[in-house]
């Protein structure tokens, strides 16, 4: 069984810096147009469960389709590390780019493959 566990993460020059409380036991893939092309991989928390540390000041905002989502990123090295948005019931969330995360072993995550290219 997963449990949550703090993780620190980031962008590739590490002008953005988070903590972040999650659970990674499922880990969404989605082949949405925009998460094929990032290659990201997702943890979905709660905003109590996440803390922007560095870099909010600089941050950008990409947003397309139905605008549910702001897919932030950094100016500078253009990595997106998480994402902000609403979940399907409504209540605020945050999506954690999984391969942005320190020190985690990407190959023991299981996949959870998600359909964003049908939505």
């Amino acid at each position: 069984m997963s449990e949550s566990k703090n993780y620190t993460g980031g962008c590739h020059c590490a002008a953005v810096r988070f903590e972040v409380t999650a659970d990674l036991g499922r880990v969404v893939s989605c082949n949405c147009s925009i998460c094929q092309k990032r290659g990201a991989l997702w943890a979905f928390v709660a905003p109590e469960h996440f803390a922007l540390r560095a870099g909010s000041e600089d941050l950008k905002d990409y947003q397309f389709g139905k605008r549910a989502l702001h897919h932030l990123f950094c100016p500078q090295c253009g990595v997106g590390a998480f994402s902000r948005g609403t979940n399907p019931k409504g209540g605020e969330m945050i999506a954690i780019n999984v391969r942005c995360l320190d020190d985690v072993d990407l190959a023991a995550l299981t996949l959870a493959r998600f359909d964003g290219r049908s939505l």
